[in-house]
């Protein structure tokens, strides 16, 4: 059955049919070809698959992304960014990696970074004598710290999943992030220095403490939505609700960028977004719920763990794995057909489940920034109006700088566990 459903899934992916009905699609084949259920277990699944607490963040921190964009944090984050390392020549394209890594310590999601920041920090690069090509690809790589840098909506779902730890998951990406972000900035200055781009970045920028009084509030937001989780005072899921209550008070009366009638644009944006996260989840938990009845994870993670004894061996060959599937695979969709099955069989080579979840997360998130389902890539050519093909001379300096990373973060489990283990263990 597993081998049918597999086959009738990538064949509808061959036929660009979307990721979350490729996938019903095949788990109801499963059911009506191979079962004896009737197909109102199909149904019931979808909603089990929806019906846990902690998947409610995901709505709430998109919402939160949305009104952050309109409310003007966006652009005072941009501002506060500049005054820090905006003086150096390859200030500006600098200053969006950093923009980036604040921002997804707010929004936990890389294509809400990638509008939100994109639109503000892609225009000001081209004016400043980058390429597009170059200022688009950077924009897409460096919104990829949106799903690593707490909170994040993948770190959510590998939770829920594999029944790990949440705020664990989420305070192990503090390391990994800071990484990825330190390698992208020393890139860009280098490249910059060689191509002689950015010697006028430092114009036009604000004074330090005008660009930090300027983007009080938007500063504080990482430090209630976070602090509430490390303090143990909220769980993610209330986290998520304050963040949007406090982006809605900050855009509508301290920094007053939303009106009333703003409101409803912003809340059919982020209901159609989510819905589109929580149609794939519930489709892929059909087709997890499926593929666990018939002993698929329990017999994979056997067969990996049998297959690769050595532990270095086994997480090459994952990551190499996983890199082909987020090519071509969504990251959510992944996560919970293939993080249960992983999960296990790296649990029974002893590698920690935060560690393990942190590698999984760190490289599906490279999928969103590798032809041909790139969701970064389309938004931040969107965004850019140009297309794919003139971001990729650049984009590959960018995935070859992340994919080393990736090993570092892999074979350095000190990076990803240190903290977790000092605050929770």
């Amino acid at each position: 059955m597993s081998g049918m459903m597999l086959t009738v899934m990538l064949v509808l992916f061959a036929a660009a049919v979307p990721v979350a009905v490729a996938i019903g699609i095949s788990a109801v084949v499963g059911i009506a070809g191979f079962t004896s259920f009737p197909l109102i277990v199909a149904a019931q699944q979808l909603f089990v698959a929806l019906d846990k607490f902690p998947l409610a963040a995901i709505p709430f921190f998109i919402l939160a992304g949305a009104l952050m964009e309109m409310g003007g944090i966006s652009r005072r984050l941009v501002e506060f960014a500049r005054s820090i390392v905006g003086g150096i020549q390859g200030g500006l394209p600098a200053t969006c990696v950093v923009t980036c890594m604040i921002f997804a310590a707010i929004s936990g999601s890389s294509v809400a970074t990638t509008f939100a920041i994109g639109a503000i920090m892609i225009p000001a690069l081209v004016r400043a004598g980058y390429p597009v090509g170059f200022a688009a690809a950077l924009q897409a790589t460096a919104a990829e710290l949106g799903v690593v840098i707490p909170p994040s909506i993948p770190m959510i779902l590998y939770g829920v999943t594999t029944q790990t730890s949440i705020p664990e998951m989420f305070i192990a990406g503090i390391g990994p992030g800071i990484l990825i972000a330190g390698a992208l900035i020393a890139t860009v200055l280098v490249w910059c220095r060689i191509k002689g781009w950015g010697k006028q970045d430092g114009e036009g920028r604000l004074p330090f403490l005008t660009a930090t009084r300027q983007a009080g509030w938007a500063l504080m937001m990482p430090v209630v939505v976070l602090g509430g989780i490390y303090g143990g005072i909220t769980t993610p899921t209330e986290a998520s609700v304050i963040a949007v209550v406090y982006a809605l008070i900050v855009g509508v009366v301290i920094h007053r960028e939303i009106r009333l009638p703003d409101l409803f644009p912003i809340f059919r944006k982020s209901v159609i977004t989510s819905a589109v996260i929580l149609f794939i989840i519930a489709c892929a938990g059909l087709f997890s719920w499926l593929l666990n009845r018939q002993g698929v994870p329990d017999a994979a993670a056997a067969w990996l763990a049998t297959s690769f004894d050595s532990p270095a061996l086994f997480l090459l060959v994952v990551n190499l794995f996983l890199f082909l599937v987020g090519m071509f695979v969504e990251t959510s969709a992944s996560i919970i057909v293939l993080a249960p099955i992983l999960q296990e069989a790296a649990g029974r080579l002893g590698v920690d489940a935060v560690h393990f979840g942190t590698i999984m997360v760190v490289n599906l998130a490279l999928g969103m920034i590798t032809p041909p389902f790139g969701v970064n890539l389309f938004a931040a050519a969107q965004v850019a109006g140009c297309g794919v093909d003139q971001m990729m001379r650049y984009l590959v300096v960018f995935i070859g700088v992340v994919f080393a990373c990736l090993m570092v973060i892999t074979y350095v489990p000190t990076l990803v566990l240190f903290l977790p283990h000092l605050v929770f263990r």
